[in-house]
């Protein structure tokens, strides 16, 4: 193992001023009793060290970590949900704690969920439910071994309070969670400072951005800017979007509050994993009309990026942010196929191609209904031996999958040598459906049992091992 990244505190954030952020308090919970606790993580940012009396007083209690941030900052921004602007929006139950550089050198944020009530909570309570923390800990580390940018869960501490909540039985179990996080600056972060007319906030904010997150693009000429910047976060957020496609993930609320800038995804609430390929498959119970629905999760992030453009367009000409709007569609286009190359451990070919490619994989998907998890862990690095003999051979042995098993003969794995993993001698994969998540939780909530979160985490761990896909260069 490298060694740990020394602890490089770096706070910038609270330096914008208080037009962007409000001073609170952590609330005072009855208890702390430490859950999760990202070590991987805390490696990264030099705070493996730790004990855990001093863990729970920085992450349950909330006490400031060595020179950082002094306060922590509830941060303001507005949103599209659902597509209709809502301007009560905000950090209502969490706070920026802290900001330090990772073992990448990247500026990495300490964001809370479940840690009071700020100005911005309106009739919320502040908390957060202990089954909320625990599925975004186990949606995060399952789209990490899949190849997906996203936040991670850093801490899970249960604070002994009990919440109704009207989506779950009440009263449950409640928690305060911190998430490390590539900039939690948001679409939605722009749209409030421009619904404002605040345009000198805007620029602050847009070069702020720059400066620590995009710092290639500060020599352009100031009016170039936001152009530029838009144009990069709409490609990050094409090669996001691709990647939770071919993850067969649907993260079930992709309002523009619930963008960041860096393509990285967080903020998990009604997230599923499909069981197989449907495109019209949604993850929350309220998303009526479907607008989050697995297939039109690309539509959902241009819509949300063009929201984005219009706010800029206090700083530049629109037909500058129009054009560079359309790099979300030309870079989506070209990441999908790509992502669903990558999770099969094959090297990618001609755009022509893998777009063919693409197009016959999906058809074979949605006529034979295969497993969805199952399907790529069967074809991994091509191997159509090992995959006829895996249970879902019925499904392969379908006219349907004639062409996919023809055309997958034509890549050349990458890294084969991956397949001598262990994890491949399964039968099968380990997989997060919703039914799977549910028996996670009912073990914790009926009988305190933690074993098999423990035991779905530490499969995770071993797929991550196997297939070994890093999204680091995207």
């Amino acid at each position: 193992m490298s060694s740990p990244t020394p602890y490089r505190p770096d706070p910038h954030f609270g330096s914008l001023g208080e037009d962007f952020a409000d001073p609170v308090r952590a609330a005072d919970f009855p208890q702390t009793l430490l859950r999760y606790r990202n070590q991987v993580a805390a490696r990264q940012v030099g705070l493996q060290d730790l004990d855990e009396a001093q863990w729970i007083t920085h992450f349950g209690r909330f006490e400031v970590l060595p020179d950082n941030q002094k306060q922590p900052l509830a941060m303001r921004y507005h949103g599209h949900q659902f597509r209709q602007y809502n301007p009560d929006l905000g950090d209502g139950r969490g706070f920026l704690f802290a900001q330090m550089r990772d073992h990448r050198g990247r500026l990495m944020d300490l964001g809370t969920k479940g840690s009071g009530r700020t100005p911005w909570s309106r009739g919320g309570d502040g908390r957060l439910t202990l089954k909320g923390a625990v599925r975004e800990v186990l949606a995060a580390h399952m789209l990490e071994a899949l190849g997906v940018p996203t936040s991670r869960v850093f801490s899970v501490i249960e604070t002994g309070e009990s919440l109704i909540r009207g989506d779950e039985p009440s009263p449950t179990r409640s928690a305060v969670m911190v998430r490390l996080s590539h900039s939690h600056i948001r679409f939605g972060s722009f749209q409030r400072l421009a619904a404002l007319g605040q345009t000198e906030n805007l620029k602050t904010l847009l070069d702020h951005s720059l400066e620590h997150y995009m710092p290639d693009l500060l020599p352009l000429k100031e009016a170039q800017r936001p152009a530029a910047f838009l144009e990069r976060v709409a490609m990050l957020s094409a090669h996001l979007c691709a990647r939770w496609i071919a993850a067969g993930f649907v993260h079930g609320v992709l309002n523009t509050d619930n963008m960041n800038i860096n393509g990285e995804s967080f903020d998990y609430g009604p997230w599923r994993f499909l069981p197989h390929y449907e495109p019209g498959f949604t993850a929350a119970y309220f998303d009526h009309q479907g607008l989050y629905a697995f297939g039109r999760q690309g539509e959902a992030v241009g819509w949300n990026l063009a929201r984005l453009g219009e706010a800029l367009s206090l700083l530049a000409p629109v037909e500058a942010l129009q054009e560079a709007h359309k790099a979300f569609a030309q870079t989506y286009a070209q990441a999908l196929p790509a992502a669903f190359l990558h999770r099969l451990g094959l090297r990618p070919g001609t755009q022509e191609q893998n777009q063919h490619f693409l197009r016959t994989l999906l058809a074979a998907l949605k006529d034979t209904q295969v497993p969805f998890e199952g399907f790529f862990f069967d074809w991994f690095g091509a191997d159509e031996g090992r995959a006829l003999t895996r249970p879902r051979l019925g499904f392969y042995q379908d006219p349907a999958f004639v062409a996919f098993r023809e055309e997958i003969q034509t890549f050349t794995p990458d890294r084969p040598d991956r397949l001598q993993h262990p994890y491949f001698d399964q039968e099968n994969p380990f997989t997060l459906v919703i039914e799977e998540v549910e028996t996670i939780w009912d073990a914790i909530a009926t009988a305190d049992d933690w074993g098999l979160f423990e035991a779905a985490l530490g499969s995770i761990e071993t797929a991550a091992s196997a297939y070994d896909l890093d999204h680091s260069s995207i």
